[in-house]
């Protein structure tokens, strides 16, 4: 910033804390301190949003904020004042941040200020928050979770002092002004994430998945039967599913099936406890009622009810007539919408991979299903229509002649039933 050496600038926030930690900087922040906004815009910086005093530098396109603090004055994470002045001191803005990792600031000839102990927190692998002040916004708390998923590879954990914290902050009801847009952005975010399990774990230890996603809380303590399920816990099982959805697949979008694929059993009746008859059908309706609520794009919500409604007729794919597993291809509407049924299958496969004792099991239902839909696409509608064949008539024909192909290669291919 040669442009601006009349500024006192630092960088600040991920781009310290990353760069400490041998990860790739993805975006720089920078904090300017003792400046006033008609000087800023003097130099060609552009104002972006209301609320903050944030600008755009007129060539990098990187965010210089004016340095500020911030005054809680009224429930939920919008309830902030805001000031910016040239008197606010790097400090005072450090202070204001989330976590000790997120609070240092590289000064223009490489000095690290470090006022809140963030460097020695990154060596001790803790995710702790700087100050009280942490209690004020329940987004934080969304925020942590999604380190925690980010780093739980290089070992980090919650300090006890900020455990106890978002504790309080969820008793207090603090985490019921969340907004159901914020708490998906950062949801998805950390589905995304190295190790997004712990996001969930993060969350129920301090009470607010019960509050956020009650639907997942409760499969906590909800037994299976142990001969399938050696985890037995439905919601061990849930968290395992997760893990193996992460190994097999990056997209946020199949992990995502996978967490909601057994909603159903947090509501079967206690006195049919292994057994949960039909927990796919109720599982299908939690998943539209969880997505309503939180706001969940459509991508998401369809393909995590197709993996709810369907998953236990994928698993006995080799056990069903030729008919059946036509009629389930088009309800998964296979051959229209290839690459959506390809993620509904990679979350069956990590459903059944998700298990104690089965996580390197071989799940030949995904391939074999996958060569089956090609099989059904190359049934020729040419010859029905030269036939005179029409609406439901031809569609009739049509069906038949992909359950001949079907069961043709069943007869050729299908493999032991697991």
């Amino acid at each position: 910033m040669s442009e601006n050496t009349d500024l006192d600038i630092y960088l600040v926030g991920g781009a310290v804390r990353d760069a400490l930690l041998g990860r790739t900087v993805v975006e720089r922040d920078w904090v300017v301190v003792g400046a006033t906004a008609e000087q800023m815009l003097a130099r060609g910086f552009r104002p972006v949003g209301k609320d903050f005093p944030v600008f755009l530098h007129p060539r990098t396109g990187e965010e210089y904020a004016l340095a500020r603090t911030e005054r809680k004055s009224a429930r939920g994470y919008h309830g902030f004042t805001v000031h910016a002045s040239p008197e606010v001191t790097l400090e005072d803005d450090l202070a204001r941040r989330d976590l000790t990792i997120n609070a240092m600031a590289r000064a223009r000839d490489g000095r690290l200020i470090d006022p809140y102990g963030g460097q020695r927190d990154l060596r001790e692998r803790r995710l702790r928050h700087v100050s009280a002040a942490f209690a004020e916004d329940p987004v934080r708390i969304l925020r942590l979770a999604r380190f925690a998923a980010r780093y739980a590879p290089l070992g980090f954990s919650v300090a006890d002092e900020t455990r106890a914290l978002m504790r309080g902050m969820v008793e207090n009801g603090e985490v019921d002004a969340l907004v159901a847009e914020r708490v998906w952005q950062e949801t998805e975010r950390a589905l995304g994430e190295a190790a997004p399990r712990r996001f969930f774990e993060v969350l129920r230890d301090c009470g607010a998945l019960a509050r956020l996603f009650p639907e997942l809380d409760a499969l906590f303590g909800v037994p299976q039967p142990e001969r399938w399920h050696p985890e037995i816990d439905s919601g061990v099982h849930t968290l395992m599913v997760l893990d193996a959805a992460t190994r097999l697949s990056p997209d946020p979008a199949t992990r995502f099936a996978a967490l909601l694929h057994d909603l159903g059993k947090g509501t079967t009746p206690r006195e049919e406890w292994p057994r949960h008859v039909a927990h796919e059908a109720r599982g299908a309706a939690l998943v539209n009622a969880l997505c309503a609520r939180m706001r969940v794009p459509a991508a998401f919500r369809e393909l995590a009810e197709l993996t709810a409604r369907h998953h236990g007729l994928v698993h006995k794919v080799f056990e069903l007539r030729a008919t059946t597993v036509l009629r389930l291809l088009e309800r998964l509407d296979a051959l229209r919408r290839p690459a959506r049924f390809e993620q509904v299958l990679m979350a069956c496969e990590a459903d059944a991979r998700g298990r104690t004792g089965f996580e390197d099991t071989p799940y030949p239902q995904r391939a074999w299903l996958l060569a089956l839909r090609e099989q059904v696409r190359a049934v020729p509608v040419k010859p029905l229509i030269e036939r005179g064949l029409s609406g439901q008539t031809l569609a009739s024909a049509l069906f038949m002649a992909r359950a001949r192909a079907v069961k043709a290669y069943q007869n050729l291919t299908r493999p032991t039933p697991r």
